[in-house]
């Protein structure tokens, strides 16, 4: 018996609410709107849903949302740690695990987060109020150490020092997004074009780190379907197959972003060990990436860790972006915004766009697109997908 995942689950129907700084609704309803867009994407009635998949982080109760939305029988649930490493894709690969076993027909992967308005996620990163810190963070805030764009920064500068990286290089990520997303009317930075220089002249929130670096904080909520390939044949939406998924995590990692950078493995080259041996391809059967973009120094790491270049060899793949962006560039990244420029869900919505390009339904389709690798955010306990249309 096959351990693999691949071939044995698929998406068929994605959804999200629009992306904004205050949605002006709680969480729990967020979350209802995007699984409703995603099962009617589908062609799917809510009562047939029986599995529902959260990040551990997001305030709603499952039951909550299966009793809001008429779902009468749940005979699969779950919670997936870490954030915005473990549960972009770690919540795909669990609904997957269900419907491929038998554990449940039809599954829904969500994240519903009012993060920019402040109505139900705490705001992270800043100072704590409370006496004391606990755990790691004993050694790290009393030296001022709290946010994720510090402790990036520590291993952007360690970069830089090992290999000649440039904050142009970070930058030449950023223009790719904010590219993409001014051809993305959904985009919260839609009409709002952006240059190296302008990325150069942004203020310095933790050297190196520029405010152009971060990914944005937003309100919305995202949801993905899963089912078996037998199940999709009767459902509205061409299936996309669930060709490969895989975590990672280790010893190393340190609360967030702290990492060796000149270790031979990472959280990410864990998760991408067997990723593309179980998908069956190669880095250049790739028709386009989209690569947890939480901060630019760490998605030029991710191109060292998934295997794109050598360790090092990032800033010399990266060059000036030119070849990330649509509609010219070999290997399309991030094509609606990414977390940077079109919003942030944890990644969810990198993972809608992908299915988008894969289906031939995108804004701005890659002509002839079907294998897409999806990845959530490194430095932190990890998770990432390869993606398949078939003919």
């Amino acid at each position: 018996m096959s351990h693999s995942l691949a071939d044995r689950a698929c998406i068929v129907g994605i959804g999200h609410t629009e992306y904004s700084k205050d949605s002006g609704r709680s969480e729990l309803a967020l979350a209802c709107e995007a699984i409703g867009a995603a099962l009617a994407d589908a062609g799917l009635p809510p009562a047939d849903v029986d599995g529902l998949v959260k990040y551990t982080m997001d305030n709603n109760d499952l039951v909550d949302v299966a009793r809001c939305l008429g779902m009468p029988e749940l005979r699969f649930f779950a919670e997936v740690p870490y954030g915005g490493g473990g549960g972009p894709l770690g919540t795909l690969a669990l609904a997957a695990m269900a419907v491929a076993t038998g554990q449940a027909r039809a599954v829904v992967a969500f994240r519903a987060m009012n993060e920019r308005s402040g109505r139900g996620t705490p705001r992270f990163g800043q100072a704590p109020t409370a006496a004391g810190a606990d755990g790691r963070m004993g050694y790290l805030a009393p030296y001022g150490l709290f946010s994720p764009a510090q402790m990036t920064a520590l291993a952007a500068r360690r970069h830089m020092h090992l290999y000649g990286t440039e904050s142009r290089h970070f930058g030449a990520i950023a223009v790719t997004c904010r590219h993409h997303a001014n051809m993305n009317p959904d985009a919260m930075m839609h009409g709002r074009p952006m240059t190296l220089e302008d990325h150069q002249a942004s203020r310095m929130i933790a050297d190196p780190v520029r405010l152009l670096d971060c990914c944005l904080e937003t309100d919305g909520g995202a949801a993905i379907v899963v089912t078996t390939p037998a199940h999709a044949r009767d459902l509205r939406q061409k299936p996309i197959t669930i060709a490969a998924a895989g975590m990672g995590a280790g010893a190393w990692n340190h609360r967030f972003m702290v990492r060796d950078i000149d270790a031979d493995a990472s959280e990410s080259t864990v998760a991408a060990k067997r990723l593309f041996a179980e998908a069956g391809i190669t880095h250049d059967r790739l028709d386009c990436v989209y690569l947890y973009d939480h901060f630019t120094p760490l998605v030029l790491m991710a191109f060292e860790d998934y295997g794109f270049c050598q360790r090092g060899e990032g800033k010399d793949f990266v060059g000036d972006g030119a070849r990330f962006r649509l509609p010219h560039g070999d290997l399309p990244l991030n094509t609606s915004g990414g977390n940077l420029s079109e919003g942030y869900l944890h990644g969810m919505q990198n993972t809608i766009e992908a299915v988008r390009q894969l289906r031939g339904t995108a804004r701005h389709q890659i002509r002839g697109a079907r294998h897409a690798l999806v990845t959530a955010g490194n430095g932190v306990p990890t998770s990432a997908v390869i993606l398949r249309a078939d003919a």
